[in-house]
């Protein structure tokens, strides 16, 4: 019995491979999409164990300017996530209102209005199976709103 390999079998093959390579390297990433109306198209996120580094890319799908509806994504333990939040309002829209130095920051965005996207890279040494963690915007009056869960996950 003869094996007849084509071309398209071999195109299919290779569709399959890069298909899975994509897929492993995404478990490291998620998108995360905020609006002009104060909100997270997520309330949580979860973070593999196995990454190094989690990206996480915030895209503000709104239209209105940073100055004015802008929007970040700050990630601490849940605990210290009011003290930050305060801190970094005092630190003001040249500083993304994120504190400078401030440890209890896992990891922070840069602020984006709409149209814009960053990305953010949580290092993921830094989270402990366990542990409560909260991501929010940062941005004056926008915590209330805008904010979740990110746990560490097998």
């Amino acid at each position: 019995m003869k094996t007849i390999v084509t071309t398209a079998g071999l195109l299919l093959l290779a569709g399959f491979a890069a298909h899975a390579t994509t897929a492993s390297a995404a478990t490291c990433a998620t998108t995360v999409q905020a609006n002009d109306a104060m909100q997270y198209n997520t309330r949580v996120i979860s973070v593999p164990a196995s990454c190094k580094q989690f990206a996480v890319t915030l895209k503000h799908t709104g239209q209105l300017p940073v100055t004015v509806m802008g929007h970040n994504l700050v990630v601490t333990k849940t605990a210290d996530m009011a003290g930050v939040g305060a801190d970094g309002m005092k630190a003001g829209a040249a500083a993304n209102y994120v504190k400078a130095g401030d440890t209890r920051v896992i990891a922070a965005s840069k602020l984006v209005g709409g149209g814009q996207s960053t990305v953010v890279n949580i290092p993921v040494a830094k989270l402990k199976a366990g542990e409560s963690y909260s991501f929010f915007c940062s941005f004056p009056g926008h915590s209330s709103m805008m904010r979740g869960t990110l746990s560490l996950t097998k």
